[in-house]
């Protein structure tokens, strides 16, 4: 079975969700919004420096990341999708529920009942 990694996000009232999938190197991004996802899509296809912070704050070094090169650079990467895109990652948001309530409107009248 494939190792996959699965994160809820969100786009202007669009829930969706990106699976990665390590064995393949590939990102599947699930949204129903069509700049959304071509955003996300070509973010994730192409290398980022990315200044990752080490013991401290003010600690950075500048890393070359290839968002699909593995897991944690795919991670790596999400923390840095909203600056480029305005998608949202919702780390905390399962991506079950993101599969039952794809449009925030549906998640406000599913908290309401």
């Amino acid at each position: 079975m494939a190792d996959k990694f699965s994160v809820a996000i969100q786009y202007h009232g669009e829930n969706g969700y990106i699976e990665y999938d390590a064995e393949a190197k590939s990102a599947q991004v699930v949204l129903a919004d069509a700049a959304g996802k071509a955003a996300a899509e070509k973010y994730l296809s192409e290398s980022h420096e990315i200044r990752v912070p080490h013991e401290t704050l003010r600690d950075f070094t500048v890393q070359t990341v290839e968002p699909l090169a593995d897991v944690e650079s795919f991670k790596l990467a999400l923390t840095r999708l909203w600056n480029n895109t305005e998608v949202h990652v919702d780390w905390s948001r399962p991506v079950e529920y993101v599969r039952l309530k794809p449009r925030l409107e549906d998640t406000k009248k599913y908290n309401e009942e």
